[in-house]
């Protein structure tokens, strides 16, 4: 299933949301023209991903990052690996961010999306604590925005396209089948990680998911509530 947008609209604009994906697509571009100036990108990922190992023993091993070990976690989720990558982040974080960041207001936003990455990446530091790894993708904290989208309006009505074999029918979901369904999918992607290689970190995922169910209220104290509209 992939959301195509939503049927919420927001008070105002979102900037912090557009500036964060302006970040994202930034730091894309930047890995894309690593190779023309003779460096390699799994340099790049090793140097500023980050690494469970280091984040666990509290050491940075070599080589020798661009930032420290403990700042890893924050660089690392502007930071993707490829095209569908960033493309289906970004996705996520433009239909849903728009919303938590009009609920939360736009400095609340920032520590709140930067919070949630952090315990994605606490998360998967704990599940895997002696990879090496690098860990890479905003993910983890585009999951803590799912998370709270999934608390405050659990019915809002979301457009999306399910991929079939031969079709691909566009329908109407509820905000919390559609996040239900992609929570599931990534807690058991996870479990089944557990057993063997992936290049998927799932339980960043589920980490930063239930981050944001947790602390969106808090986040959100004192400010006011807006119900979803509803289109006929």
């Amino acid at each position: 299933m992939i959301p195509l947008y939503d049927q919420n609209p927001t008070r105002g604009r979102p900037v912090v949301t557009l500036v964060l994906i302006g970040v994202n697509v930034a730091v894309f571009a930047f890995e894309l023209l690593l190779p023309r100036a003779g460096l390699t990108l799994e340099g790049f990922y090793t140097r500023a991903g980050m690494i469970p190992y280091e984040l666990a023993h509290r050491v940075d091993i070599p080589p020798s990052g661009l930032v420290p070990w403990w700042a890893t976690p924050f660089t690392a989720m502007f930071m993707h690996g490829g095209w569908l990558h960033l493309i289906f982040n970004m996705l996520y974080l433009w239909i849903f961010g728009n919303n938590v960041e009009d609920l939360l207001g736009k400095t609340r936003f920032v520590a709140f999306y930067l919070l949630c990455g952090l315990a994605a990446a606490v998360t998967q530091v704990i599940v895997d604590v002696d990879s090496t790894t690098p860990v890479i993708g905003a993910s983890g904290a585009v999951a803590g925005v799912l998370g709270a989208y999934f608390v405050v309006w659990p019915r809002a009505r979301v457009v999306t396209l399910i991929v079939l074999v031969f079709l691909f029918p566009v329908v109407l979901l509820p905000a919390w089948v559609l996040l239900v369904a992609w929570f599931v999918l990534q807690a058991v992607q996870g479990v089944l990680a557990l057993r063997g290689e992936t290049d998927v970190a799932y339980f960043a995922h589920v980490g930063g998911f239930v981050a944001g169910m947790l602390t969106v209220w808090v986040f959100a104290a004192g400010r006011r509530r807006r119900r979803p509209s509803r289109r006929r």
